[in-house]
């Protein structure tokens, strides 16, 4: 686990990521003509399938014994809150089952994240947002906490930093995580000189880029929203490329696992 006074994210050879803060911002603003509530929708997919993905690759080394409970930074421990605010402590793994399957049950009910033409998003659309996004950034949180020295000996924390640092900056536009959430990896937010000002940024190429293409971009996001949510490729390309290389690590999965175990092994024998 990760210590107030040693955080292997933190050190500057970790804060690789493989998204840039000009491009982030390209993917992150509304497109002209798109409906906001389909493209938090999307965001929110987006967020859930490459968080997974990241936790699928470390999530034999989290278990009873190891994350006998669901921790972030501080360290903070988060409990889960069931439909009738009963209040559990869980393990990480049980409490990551149950944020993996709740937030995959909300995506596929069609009555919060409609896909078909004429269906509305409900009432309480953005408080459903929010939770789901909240409980996805505890895994972000329990990952950099618990198993961030996995992710760097698989080669991963770029593209664990991309994820982050896409949710850190789309929250900077629609505040939809509290502070109190984001507080835990505010350091990491420094350290990966994030800023909610965006003046200083040079966005002008990337906006250039995207105005000509924003209505194509805008059909096509809403074509994807009522087929099968597939995130477009003109709208976030980049991302795509982290499941890409996040695909090919799973695909030698089993040998990559073998030669992270024995370090994890070798540097607890030398502790």
């Amino acid at each position: 686990n990760a210590t107030e006074e040693s955080k292997l994210y933190l050190q500057e050879p970790c804060l690789e990521r493989k998204v840039q803060e000009d491009d982030l911002l390209c993917i992150t603003e509304v497109p002209s003509g798109l409906d906001a509530n389909e493209w938090h929708a999307l965001h929110t997919i987006g967020f859930f399938e490459h968080i997974n993905l990241l936790y699928g690759t470390v999530s034999e080394f989290c278990n009873l014994t190891s994350c006998p409970e669901m921790t972030g930074p501080g360290p903070r421990l988060y409990m889960w809150l069931d439909e009738r605010g009963k209040k559990s402590k869980l393990s990480a793994p049980q409490y990551v089952d149950y944020v993996m399957t709740y937030v995959q049950k909300v995506v596929n009910d069609e009555t919060v994240f409609p896909t078909k033409h004429g269906n509305d998003f409900p009432a309480n659309f953005e408080t459903v947002l929010k939770r789901v996004q909240k409980l996805l950034f505890h895994v972000v949180a329990h990952i950099y906490h618990s198993h961030f020295r996995e992710i760097v000996l698989l080669g991963l924390h770029a593209h664990l930093n991309s994820i982050f640092a896409h949710i850190i900056e789309y929250n900077f536009f629609y505040h939809i995580l509290e502070e109190k959430e984001i507080e835990v990896l505010q350091d990491l937010v420094q350290a990966l000189k994030l800023a909610p000002d965006k003046s200083s940024l040079n966005t002008s190429s990337c906006s250039d880029e995207i105005t000509t293409k924003e209505a194509s971009a805008a059909e096509e996001v809403k074509e994807a929203m009522e087929t099968d949510k597939d995130v477009p490729k003109e709208v976030s390309k980049e991302v795509t490329k982290e499941e890409e290389e996040i695909s090919r690590v799973e695909q030698t999965e089993e040998t990559s696992k073998e030669e992270v175990k024995a370090e994890v092994q070798s540097s607890k024998d030398e502790e």
